[in-house]
């Protein structure tokens, strides 16, 4: 008896030690920090079974009409994207062809040709021409912008469906 007596004083010590030097609260661990942009792939690269063959006429705001061939629409990769207030995606270029569709909040898309930008609510779309067009976009907007982006001309196996670019000299992008 007199051994677990001290026992338990010994473990009430320890406690008591631990109060003293780390503080009288435990801390919980703090919430994780969002990442920035957030990519999840919702369907691995596809192939249309038919022989299917696409060109795609674009006039985006500012520009001239824009005609984007479709070598082989045939490999499709669909992802969501989350960005969070304030993030940018870094300027890069795709492949092919990009639709995006804005499901929740904002995005500003800013196009290396001119360096113009144009804003994306919820509930519009747009087309990246791809094909070497380097872009950037932001999240202008107060909370997380979700979107989903549906890439045709993916490269076969795993390679990227995204490529880096340096951004235009003297480019600015919009923040808010």
């Amino acid at each position: 008896m007199l051994k677990r007596l001290r026992n338990s004083a010994l473990v009430l010590a320890i406690a008591t030690t631990g109060v003293c030097l780390y503080g009288g609260s435990a801390q919980a661990d703090p919430t994780p920090t969002p990442t920035p942009v957030a990519i999840e792939v919702l369907t691995p690269r596809a192939a249309f079974t038919d022989h299917a063959s696409m060109q795609i006429r674009l006039k985006a705001i500012g520009q001239g009409i824009d005609v984007i061939k479709v070598s082989d629409p045939s490999n499709v990769v669909t992802t969501r994207v989350t960005v969070q207030p304030g993030a940018q995606i870094p300027w890069h270029t795709h492949p092919g062809p990009v639709i995006v569709t804005i499901a929740q909040g904002e995005l500003t898309y800013t196009s290396s040709e001119g360096c113009t930008s144009q804003r994306y609510p919820a509930g519009t779309a747009f087309i990246d021409p791809g094909h070497g067009h380097v872009h950037t976009a932001v999240n202008t907007g107060p909370t997380e912008t979700v979107f989903t982006a549906m890439f045709f001309e993916a490269p076969a196996g795993t390679a990227p469906v995204s490529i880096p670019a340096d951004a235009p000299a003297g480019c600015k992008v919009p923040t808010s």
